[in-house]
């Protein structure tokens, strides 16, 4: 096994945030900069333990389906994945945990890898946009690939499409204030979420470690693109490819995925949004046909999650621990920042000392050297319980997936980490299916492919240098 050097390649919210983003972290995990008290997570055990069993309920686009019809979907699912019980005991808990959030049947999805390929995609969507254009992403650079992002949304400006932007105050903290004041000029509506400069909050509660980590992209209420990519030079090139500018050395490409979304459940992608948009107390948004009927585009059957840091219910973190508590054959994760809290590692480490696989993809360069280290610091633990850990080789890691018992996957915002589960607002796509959970698997396998495996007995001797960054950036975990 190969130990990475310490050099950080790119910053963890963005090419030049780094220093920033590192600054900010450490201040508020040393109390030098007033927060709200500090919140914690669910007990999990307690929730599966109360929460009473909801029969699985699907719906389309004219609303809830029969009872007899969302038995028959679900026999079917069954029959197509073998004997699961992630379909019965999980998913009867998941709609209680999850009462707002339906399985939304007739939905098309196109699984995006990369930077290259995601944007391709949504240029093509606004180009084609004709009502309106809901655009929410944690990092709006003003590079090229954000001029391009601006130059196609005042275009549509120009021509009549109400373009609606929410961008996150740290995420976007390097980007020049005349970029987002020459969107606003133009008509497109724009919201700071939750200002860095407290005076700017106006009505809003001031709270610096609540961040808008999602990543959304709705276009006329019918098409929805989310997951981890942000709008940044990082992701010019793919993860299988260097990005050279003149005069320097080459960078590794973004390894990220996003996800293509069109049908029923756009609606509810679409609810998250204006919620945002409502609960910052911005003005109100320009009237638009924001939920136009919608039809049966496909077969994939899709529940839109979204978590917010000033709610206590934590729906992505209780749905993803229970489909890892009821999985029994295999749990395929990949995620760019892994700082798993201690329900968290019981879970994965319980899964696999009853039998299933689980396997799971993290960064080997490093973006953020805490995060990064604090990640490493619970690797004996779950080595020891037969967890299978790889480091990503020649890319940076930030891709946020599961795959379970080939069948529930997840696409979206959401790192393991406390950050995600408890400060910020975050966003995710459930999808149940053997065929897209094969697109998934298929996914994981090249992913796992150009990675470096975590031999036991090598990490057992891994250096002392190591060893201690391991301990002073678990020391910080909680806010990093």
């Amino acid at each position: 096994m190969q130990y990475p050097s310490m050099s950080a390649s790119t910053s963890r919210t963005g090419p030049r945030m780094q220093s920033f983003a590192e600054m900010l972290r450490t201040l508020t995990a040393c109390g030098m900069i007033p927060l709200s008290a500090c919140t914690t997570l669910p007990d999990a055990n307690h929730v599966e333990r109360t929460a009473r069993a909801e029969p699985v309920q699907f719906e389309t686009a004219r609303g809830p389906v029969s009872k007899s019809t969302s038995a028959a979907i679900l026999k079917g699912l069954k029959s197509e994945s073998g004997p699961s019980d992630i379909l019965q005991k999980h998913l009867a808990l998941e709609e209680a945990i999850n009462r707002d959030s339906p399985l939304v049947l007739g939905n098309r999805l196109i699984l995006l890898q990369d930077g290259p390929a995601t944007y391709k995609a949504m240029f093509a969507a606004i180009r084609a946009a004709r009502d309106h254009i809901n655009l929410e992403t944690y990092i709006f650079e003003d590079g090229e690939i954000g001029t391009e992002f601006a130059t196609l949304l005042l275009d549509k400006q120009a021509a009549g499409v109400q373009v609606n932007l929410i961008y996150d105050s740290v995420g976007s903290i390097d980007t020049p204030k005349a970029f987002f004041e020459g969107l606003r000029a133009a008509g497109i509506q724009t919201l700071e979420f939750n200002p860095v400069n407290p005076a700017k909050a106006n009505k809003r509660e001031w709270i610096l470690n609540n961040r808008d980590h999602r990543k959304l992209l709705v276009v006329d209420g019918k098409t929805a693109f989310l997951g981890g990519i942000n709008i940044s030079e990082s992701y010019s090139s793919g993860s299988f490819s260097r990005s050279r500018k003149k005069g320097t050395k080459p960078e590794a490409g973004w390894r990220d995925t996003h996800l293509q979304i069109e049908g029923p459940v756009v609606a509810e992608f679409q609810k998250y949004f204006l919620d945002t948009w409502a609960r910052q107390k911005a003005p109100p948004l320009p009237r638009r046909n924001y939920f136009s009927p919608l039809r049966k585009q496909g077969d994939e059957i899709v529940r839109a999650i979204g978590s917010r840091a000033d709610a206590t219910d934590r729906p992505i973190y209780l749905t993803l621990l229970s489909a890892i508590g009821h999985a029994e054959r295999t749990i395929h994760l990949t995620n760019a920042y892994f700082v798993p809290d201690p329900q968290l590692r019981k879970a994965l480490a319980e899964a696999a000392q009853r039998g299933v696989d689980v396997h799971i993809v993290l960064p080997g360069k490093t973006d953020s050297w805490a995060v990064f280290h604090a990640g490493r610091s619970h690797y004996d633990e779950l080595l020891r319980a037969g967890v299978r850990l790889y480091e990503r080789r020649d890319a940076v890691l930030h891709s946020k997936t599961a795959s379970i018992d080939g069948v529930w996957s997840t696409i979206g915002s959401t790192n393991l980490d406390w950050r995600s589960f408890l400060h910020n607002d975050e966003l995710n796509a459930v999808i149940l299916g053997v065929d897209f959970a094969r697109q998934m698997d298929a996914m994981f396998d090249k992913d796992r492919a150009a990675s470096d495996p975590i031999d036991p007995e090598q990490w057992q001797r891994r250096p002392l240098w190591l060893r201690a960054q391991e301990w002073v950036a678990r020391r910080f975990e909680y806010w990093l």
